[in-house]
């Protein structure tokens, strides 16, 4: 059996070097029959974007379900795009490559200013309102703090100089107590994510932080969110706005408006599924009167911050 198999390997072997011998012809490739590979470029569609609170991957996993229902339902092409940071929102809205925006009222009103935004819905949040506050947040072991007067002269993280909850709604809360931005140690951005100031106060970074109310949530998988105080919590301002370039056909607004209305909590399972991931329950008519007390605030600040 040995013998046979040794055998079998020269015979092989043998016909190995023959296959690769002299007389092997190279194939020609010939370089003239060529074929163009195109990429095909994106279909035209409306672009809707969420103000970059959060990480992209937390963003599109919020607004997927969204986004693919207000499709279907409008008969409209729409998919999300995902601004890196607040400033590049704005700017792309101006640009024409933002058409629908999902935004904090201060970053509307610059939107509305700025560029003709106009809002078309409000959503209602988890408790039922069409507003919404933000926190003063600091690690529970921290005894220097213990109300909002006991910031002074500290370290300050914040979420974004455009964020609503995670900074302006706490800046114009500090100017009802006396506090000014000269009076903290320092005030440091996160970047624009709420994650980032929930982490900076955690580990200690800083002495407190601001974000919106609610945000919490999004690290407790993550983090043990007992290790964290709410030191208070800011009076409530109109909610998140959908907004929608000038540049859009009003036949499109009507038909978007609509389905966002439609979209049932209550009784629709499939609607509720939609809503949850969005981590709102519904939304409402709004328009740009609504944000009238976010510009008197606008203007509180700015002074503030002179």
């Amino acid at each position: 059996m040995l013998k046979f198999l040794n055998i079998l390997c020269a015979f092989l072997f043998a016909a190995l070097l023959a296959a690769c011998g002299e007389d092997e012809h190279p194939i020609k490739v010939s370089l003239g029959n060529r074929e163009e590979i195109t990429v095909k470029a994106p279909q035209p569609a409306y672009t809707y974007a969420y103000l970059p609170q959060y990480s992209h991957t937390e963003s599109f996993n919020r607004h997927q379900l969204l986004v693919a229902y207000l499709a279907e339902e409008t008969g409209l092409p729409i998919r999300q795009v995902f601004p890196d940071t607040f400033a590049q929102h704005i700017s792309m809205f101006g640009q024409g490559k933002i058409d629908i925006s999902f935004s904090n009222p201060f970053v509307y009103v610059d939107l509305a200013n700025r560029f003709g935004a106009k809002a078309m819905a409000r959503i209602v949040e988890k408790d039922g309102r069409a507003e919404f506050r933000g926190q003063i947040i600091a690690r529970r072991d921290n005894e220097a703090i213990q109300s909002v007067e006991d910031c002074r002269g500290k370290s300050w993280v914040a979420v974004d100089p455009s964020s609503a909850g995670g900074y302006l709604f706490p800046l114009a809360l500090f100017d009802d107590h006396g506090l000014t931005l000269r009076d903290f140690k320092e005030v440091v951005f996160s970047g624009g994510r709420q994650e980032n100031v929930i982490l900076g106060v955690y580990t200690g970074l800083h002495d407190f932080g601001t974000i919106r109310e609610g945000a919490l949530k999004v690290v407790e998988n993550k983090i043990d969110i007992n290790q964290i105080r709410i030191i208070t919590t800011t009076r409530p301002y109109p909610g998140w706005v959908y907004a929608y370039s000038p540049r859009l056909a009003q036949s499109s607004v009507d038909k978007i408006r609509a389905a966002m209305l439609k979209l049932d909590y209550a009784h629709n399972p499939r609607h509720r599924a939609i809503l949850d991931a969005a981590y709102f329950i519904g939304f409402v008519p709004s328009d740009d009167r609504d944000f009238d007390p976010i510009r008197e605030l606008t203007w509180k600040v700015e002074r503030e911050s002179e």
